[in-house]
């Protein structure tokens, strides 16, 4: 991703320089296990939907790991090479008295929808009609809104690496998200877009820093060079006295391959809570960690008091599986995201994972992942952090593929694939996406920058099948 014109990562650590809005607490660098349950949320909202990834936050994460190879003089393959199965959950929001579906993200910090009139155009900046940026609605109408101001003198404004971008306003609104409103949020409304939309979504709302969000100074995006740094709609929720605790939470069901199949919209794909834990069944298996700050030196992420906050980044000591006496990933730069579907990891654990299958999981260059049959039997994934050890239930590491291969058998693949080395290229970035979280609930607390983690008691989903089914323009790829 390019903030602005063309701004690298390096160029945000210096633009994301101003002390962020909120009070931000030193953490202990210890992590520590708890001793007495998480409270219960003071909001719960259920997700109700899941539409594929957008290509801006694709690189986003893109852009991170480019700039920490670049810093690093080290070259490995993207982070979302497997792009097409990405997806991301929605959740009904308002502003003001309009309701709109948006992506929930915690990888990026930024409220937006589309204004109504907006401009769309294609990715050689020549307008397009409005179907092609295929937003959910007609967008926010800003005149029909009795709670909107204007805040002058600024603008909105993101322009991505693949092409994708958005510009506009910068206004205040009253967001709701549940029955949690948040007075005078300050949002972006989009009037120039160039979108990948999926004709669900109408915007997104953000969770990460307030150094990620993307305001700046003055009424032309053209010349932009001074970002102003506001709360996001959590860290507001936590200013305004909302919530009894500075928590926010969130549990991902994996989705019914049945219902995603007969309906675009699922029910039961998990909750995202404020004030507290998640309303999931959690076993005693959790641990509280410091979320990872990053060196503007090193573009490294790492522990302590002289760092830049970005994303929810964790140490984690071990990654391995059952039956696995050879190979243990560690890694102190992974991302707990939920807007990636897979897991990436280093490629050595990848692979002696993917081969620990039975039949074995083979890497296939047309996909970009590790295919198999669909009644192959998976190994147990575990992941150690601070001292825990989490399991990943077999049915998140197989993904129906909608394809057969030439004797009729059904294919899926790897939930666990390979992000890159974990040696030689110290800028590489590893991921624990949808394929983790589907098994814990991950608790953020934003006051004193760390994130507990709580093993999920098992569960299943409607359907043996329970599975989120890859997009159409995979399942018609031919083996």
């Amino acid at each position: 991703m390019l903030f602005s014109r063309a701004i690298s990562l390096a160029a945000a650590f210096s633009l994301a320089s101003a002390t962020p809005a909120i009070r931000r607490y030193v953490s202990s660098t210890a992590p520590r296990k708890l001793t007495s349950p998480l409270p219960a949320a003071d909001y719960s909202v259920p997700i109700t939907a899941s539409v594929p990834r957008s290509k801006a936050k694709q690189s986003l994460l893109q852009t991170l790991r480019e700039s920490q190879a670049t810093k690093a003089g080290s070259n490995f393959t993207t982070v979302l090479a497997g792009s097409d199965f990405d997806e991301e959950y929605l959740t009904n929001v308002k502003f003001g008295a309009q309701e709109f579906m948006l992506i929930i993200d915690t990888g990026s910090s930024d409220t937006w929808a589309p204004q109504v009139g907006y401009a769309c155009f294609n990715l050689e900046n020549k307008p397009v009609s409005q179907s092609q940026c295929a937003f959910g609605t007609a967008g926010f109408d800003t005149n029909a809104s009795t709670t909107f101001r204007t805040d002058p003198g600024t603008n909105f404004n993101i322009e991505y690496a693949d092409g994708e971008f958005l510009s506009g306003t910068v206004g205040f609104e009253t967001v709701t998200v549940g029955n949690m409103a948040v007075a005078n949020q300050e949002i972006g409304v989009v009037n120039k877009a160039a979108w990948d939309g999926d004709g669900f979504n109408s915007g997104l709302i953000g969770f990460a820093s307030p150094n990620l969000t993307f305001v700046f100074n003055g009424t032309n995006p053209n010349d932009d060079d001074t970002q102003l740094p506001y709360n996001p709609f959590f860290y507001s929720a936590v200013q305004q006295g909302l919530v009894s605790h500075p928590f926010f939470s969130v549990a991902l069901n994996r989705g019914s391959f049945a219902a995603e199949n007969s309906s675009d919209l699922d029910p039961n794909l998990g909750f995202i809570a404020f004030g507290g834990i998640a309303p999931v069944e959690v076993t005693d298996a959790a641990v509280t960690v410091p979320i990872q700050g990053y060196n503007a030196a090193t573009f490294t992420p790492e522990n302590g008091t002289d760092v830049t906050y970005f994303y929810y980044a964790v140490d984690v000591e071990r990654m391995s599986f059952t039956g696995n006496d050879l190979v243990f990933g560690t890694t102190n730069n992974i991302i707990l995201d939920s807007g990636t579907t897979l897991d990436y990891v280093p490629t050595d654990v990848a692979d002696a994972f993917a081969a620990a299958f039975d039949p074995p999981a083979i890497k296939d260059d047309d996909f970009g992942v590790y295919t198999v049959v669909c009644s192959a039997t998976v190994p147990e994934f575990t992941v150690t952090i601070g001292g825990v050890s989490f399991t990943v239930d077999p049915a998140d590491n197989l993904f129906p593929l909608g394809i057969q291969d030439d004797e009729g058998n059904d294919l899926c693949a790897s939930g666990t694939f390979d992000g890159g080395p974990s040696t030689g290229a110290e800028g590489n970035v590893f991921i624990l996406g949808d394929t983790f979280l589907h098994n814990v609930v991950a608790t953020f607390n934003i006051e004193t920058d760390e994130i507990t983690i709580s093993q999920r008691a098992p569960y299943t989903s409607e359907s043996n099948n329970a599975r989120r089914r890859a997009p159409a323009s995979v399942r018609r790829r031919n083996v």
